[in-house]
């Protein structure tokens, strides 16, 4: 059970570093409480709200996974390397087209 518990706790680390060292996770993590207070607001059904949470958890997924890539990249490639730019760049050019697909939902 304490293995299963830990689990949380080493995600919620993961999290906790995204937020305190990423600008792009925290302005996304603002825009999503917006969002929600507007969504709020114009009291959306069931099926919108459905919609909102899989496109603002996509936007914040895909953060963190260009965290973690960007973070790898750092560690395996220290010095500067062109492929390593590149890799990062792909990384957030995925984010960028989910945030992009979240602004259109």
């Amino acid at each position: 059970m304490k293995k299963f518990l830990n689990g949380f706790y080493f995600a919620w680390k993961g999290i906790s570093y995204s937020f305190n060292t990423q600008l792009n996770f925290r302005i996304h993590y603002l825009i999503e409480l917006f969002v929600f207070c507007a969504g709020f607001y114009l009291t959306l059904n069931t099926f919108e709200w459905l919609w909102i949470i899989a496109a603002t958890a996509l936007v914040l997924i895909g953060e963190l996974f260009n965290t973690a890539i960007e973070t790898l990249v750092d560690l395996v490639s220290p010095e500067f390397n062109p492929k390593a730019g590149l890799i990062k760049d792909i990384s957030a050019a995925a984010v960028m087209i989910v945030a992009f697909m979240a602004l259109l939902t």
